[in-house]
């Protein structure tokens, strides 16, 4: 099966099925044909013009939060989007950008804007071997469940940025301590556009790697992940090329731990490919 086949997964998009959402001529999603149908009946805030969404109304930050979702709200009732635990996202055209408004995290896949997410690497070193810390998610989360995960991930709301949310989630999900934490090691990104049943994700993940001291043992404290084991790195990178026991996300962050980590040896026939299209998004 391969290692491959995973960024392949996580890169499968038609462009043409998708018209770019845009508010003051700035993009800010990309909008799938069928939902952007369903954007017609609120013309007091969208208008489809040739082959572009326009965001029309007016108002600050706050007026066109509410704005949208007073809209999102309506489909939510109609079952045509989930809730999301009213978590929220920023929506910029980049990490740095201005945001022009907060949208519900379920609703961000229907209208395609950017996600970004914060992924932990928790290993340890005995002797020449590199072990990792594996969750497991519960079987009542709403992506994936039940499926494996890094020692820690969560998504980045538009209240935190990448270190608060790192902090969070670490004493969150594996009760990590802070002075701990604070030893992570910034570790690049992966990103990806993919077509999901409700939309698009178009995702970046900010990466971390943490080696853990002997005397650690992760415990979660949220709910959202059922147990922890310390798996040897190459029998996860095995089990990743072989099947699909993680969550799709997480196979590219253990691919990229693998490379950056010696792992994948750069003479294989699929190395060039892997680092292109981890941090390669299609147009």
């Amino acid at each position: 099966m391969g290692l491959l086949r995973h960024l392949r997964h996580c890169n499968h998009y038609t462009a043409e099925r998708f018209l770019p959402l845009l508010h003051g001529g700035i993009r800010l999603g990309l909008v799938r044909r069928d939902n952007a149908d369903r954007l017609r009946r609120f013309p007091e805030l969208f208008r489809i013009e040739g082959d572009s969404v326009h965001i029309v109304a007016s108002g600050d930050f706050e007026a066109l939060s509410r704005a949208v979702d007073d809209a999102v709200e309506v489909m939510v009732n109609e079952g045509i989007i989930p809730k999301w635990r009213n978590e929220f996202f920023a929506v910029a055209p980049g990490r740095n950008a201005r945001a022009h408004f907060r949208l519900d995290r379920g609703a961000v896949p229907f209208f395609g804007t950017r996600g970004e997410g914060v992924h932990l690497n928790g290993y340890r070193r005995d002797g020449g071997r590199v072990l990792l810390w594996i969750g497991k998610r519960a079987t009542n989360k709403q992506v994936a469940p039940g499926k494996l995960d890094n020692l820690v991930a969560g998504g980045i709301d538009w209240s935190h940025g990448i270190v608060e949310t790192l902090a969070k989630e670490a004493g969150e999900e594996a009760a990590i301590p802070g002075d701990l934490i604070a030893r992570a090691v910034p570790a690049g990104s992966v990103s990806y556009r993919m077509e999901v049943p409700l939309g698009l994700r178009d995702d970046t993940l900010y990466i971390y790697d943490l080696e853990t001291p002997k005397d650690f043992a992760p415990h979660n404290t949220d709910g959202e992940i059922t147990d922890f084991a310390l798996m040897d790195a190459e029998e996860v990178l095995e089990r990743v090329a072989a099947g699909d026991d993680f969550k799709f996300n997480v196979n590219l962050v253990i691919i990229d731990f693998a490379l950056r980590h010696g792992m994948i040896r750069a003479a294989g026939a699929d190395y060039a490919d892997l680092v292109t299209l981890l941090r390669h998004v299609p147009e």
